[in-house]
């Protein structure tokens, strides 16, 4: 029986992902071009033309030190859009109960959306790292730094997508968070200057910001410097994970914006 019941969750969990896998494919225009666009993009405005006004950051050429923030900013975005936009579609489209009514616990349905998320996070932010490279050179000095800072933070944001979409009650509002929320923190986290550039009261008030220390040990990953204390942050992307997991599967137990 037990044995029987694995088998039947292992083929629901893994349907999820490859059904997550075969969208992110099937509307490639959508998923993968544009975010790898922009970057292209920020590389030309940011890195080309004004880099060179700016000059070294941190000891590093200005492409080279914006690189891995832009590469995080895109996993990010594409790891919580991913997410917020399946579940949410699945809710709209009335085929959720379907799912929910199925042998898988809930703390399994939810992490097989989390790894759809995390899949296209990672497959978009592979991308734009080989775009990267086309304008400048810079090395891994860290992998386990890197591997873990990108695993860890796509996690968090495909959480973070899975809460707003229990929530939403409609597209607008899978919208407004991203919009008002998250690109802020995400513009203001370190993405394309050092924080070490900041007044005294800017300083303070981006240790605050949780995005600060993500990209800060991703970048360390690769140029080997960090404007923030590394056990600092792991230890804030980990705790987020652990809590952004526990609120999920509390909320999907519920049936938070399920049975509305």
């Amino acid at each position: 029986m037990a044995a029987s019941r694995a088998r039947a969750e292992w083929v629901g969990f893994s349907t999820i992902i490859i059904r997550e896998f075969n969208r992110i494919v099937r509307i490639w225009g959508q998923t993968i071009v544009p975010p790898v666009v922009t970057a292209t993009l920020y590389f030309v405005i940011f890195g080309s033309l004004i880099g060179k006004r700016v000059g070294q950051v941190g000891g590093y050429d200005y492409m080279q030190f914006i690189a891995p923030g832009l590469i995080m900013m895109t996993v990010i975005t594409n790891s919580y859009g991913n997410v917020v936009s399946s579940f949410f579609g699945a809710k709209f489209g009335k085929h959720l109960e379907e799912l929910l009514v199925s042998p898988m616990p809930n703390w399994l349905i939810l992490t097989g959306y989390v790894a759809g998320g995390v899949l296209r996070g990672l497959l978009v932010g592979s991308v734009v790292t080989v775009v990267a490279f086309c304008f400048t050179h810079f090395t891994v000095t860290h992998v386990f730094a890197v591997l873990s800072a990108v695993l860890l933070t796509s996690i968090v944001f495909a959480l973070g997508g899975f809460v707003n979409a229990l929530f939403a009650k409609n597209f607008d509002q899978i919208s407004w968070f991203p919009t008002f929320v998250l690109a802020p923190l995400t513009y203001l986290g370190g993405v394309f200057y050092s924080i070490k550039m900041l007044p005294p009261w800017a300083l303070a008030v981006s240790h605050l910001n949780p995005i600060l220390y993500m990209v800060s040990a991703f970048r360390y990953g690769f140029l080997g410097t960090s404007d923030v204390d590394l056990r600092l942050a792991y230890g804030i992307m980990v705790s987020a994970v652990i809590v952004m997991f526990a609120l999920a599967v509390t909320l999907l137990n519920r049936g938070t914006g399920i049975r509305d």
